[in-house]
């Protein structure tokens, strides 16, 4: 059968494990079609650095084309040493030792003390990472044509040889072998095909997500820095930053950071989380006013316009529930399992996701009858793990707690 009389796989949501899914399928000559809510790439802030694991780049080097796994690694940052150097946000000084294994599971805590470090490199000794915007666009490469930008997937149909989207104007998609659900936490393809038992709840944790050029980082140095102040009215505050030294002299090269505190500490005004820019840069340097001169270029030298709230969401700590297989239907990314970001395994997984579900596809030649099904008993293993993880690291970093009376999303 010709590649082209197929009907596309449909894709909901263009995020990291829609459009890594997207490559697959272009490498393995599967038509697809993605359907995202924003009007262009550019239309949000694209979020903090992602810090890649050896699982996520092994999954990125299978699915890419050699050349394009070339420019994505080529583009990545590489930042030597390994673990998080913690440090008090008001004295300055490193406290790592005393902090080194915060928020860690007991089993693994003991065996990374036997070895003496806390590890985060995943190749060559190196702590990799890559702008979540950079990451984004490369896996968007090759697919423009197939991205359908203001198309807001609010369900799905079933026909009697394939599926259907559904969308917010009321409008249907044309006919699709199959539909994955990638659109993130807010996920309806993820509610309808497991009939509400996919849940991401609301742990009540925020943060700010911050950019400044490379020399307001001069500072800190090279390194993955976690700053750390407990002085703070209703609970601890943090920012994270990974700092490369080879970029640390281009001004035209912008690090960013993320601030996360525990809840009620921060609130977009309105409880909007659409705003962007100087309101959130705003209270972002409120909550940094009294941090050591080391921390202040961070603040002072901002892209206020880059400034954007987030919220700190988890899906059931018991990890992803079981719901009747549809073969048609499935989910991947945060659709699936949303994470806290302790631990840092979230998109993480997501790449995983993508890795597995598309190299089933590829071998099938597209659909087929039982791939969401192998597809869903091996994602749901490993990431009720990584949940699991997430969230109990999170209890202790940022004092959340998850139960029946939790609000969802």
């Amino acid at each position: 059968m010709e590649t082209d009389s197929r009907k596309p796989i449909l894709i909901a949501g263009a995020g990291l494990a829609s459009l890594l899914l997207a490559q697959s399928l272009l490498r393995n000559n599967i038509p697809f079609l993605v359907f995202e809510r924003d009007a262009d790439v550019s239309f949000r802030a694209q979020g903090y650095r992602l810090r890649l694991s050896k699982e996520c780049l092994d999954a990125v080097e299978a699915t890419l084309s050699p050349d394009h796994w070339q420019l994505f690694w080529d583009t990545c940052g590489k930042t030597a040493g390994v673990g998080f150097a913690a440090l008090n946000a008001i004295t300055g000084e490193d406290v790592t030792e005393a902090r080194k294994y915060e928020g860690t599971p007991m089993q693994k805590r003991d065996e990374e003390a036997k070895g003496g470090k806390m590890d985060l490199a995943s190749r060559d000794g190196k702590v990799v990472g890559i702008a979540r915007g950079e990451m984004r666009e490369l896996f968007m490469r090759g697919c423009g044509d197939r991205i359908k930008w203001s198309h807001h997937v609010t369900g799905y149909e079933l026909t009697e040889s394939g599926v259907r989207a559904t969308f917010a104007d009321g409008s249907k998609s044309e006919e699709g072998e199959m539909l994955v659900g990638g659109e993130g936490i807010y996920s309806k393809v993820a509610k309808q095909v497991s009939n509400g038992k996919i849940k991401t709840y609301d742990t009540g944790a925020r943060g700010i997500h911050g950019k400044a050029s490379t020399s307001a980082f001069r500072d800190l140095g090279e390194g993955v820095w976690r700053v750390v102040d407990e002085r703070v009215p209703g609970g601890k505050v943090f920012l994270i930053t990974n700092v490369r030294a080879k970029d640390m002299d281009d001004p035209t090269i912008e690090f960013g950071w993320t601030m996360g505190a525990q809840p009620g500490v921060i609130e977009p005004p309105g409880n909007d989380y659409s705003i962007i820019g100087k309101q959130a840069a705003d209270i972002a340097k409120s909550l940094a006013k009294d941090w050591h001169p080391r921390f202040k270029p961070l603040f002072d030298n901002m892209v206020e316009s880059e400034a954007a709230f987030w919220k700190i969401t988890c899906s059931t700590p018991s990890g992803v529930p079981d719901w009747p297989n549809q073969s048609r239907v499935t989910v991947i990314g945060d659709a699936a399992h949303s994470m806290t970001p302790a631990g840092g395994i979230g998109a993480n997984t997501a790449v995983r996701d993508s890795a597995l579900l598309g190299r089933l596809l590829g071998e099938s030649g597209g659909y087929a009858k039982d791939v969401t099904e192998q597809y869903e008993k091996v994602m749901k293993v490993y990431a009720s793990e990584a949940v699991a993880s997430s969230y109990g690291m999170a209890t202790m970093q940022f004092g959340v707690r998850i139960d029946e009376n939790t609000p969802t999303v």
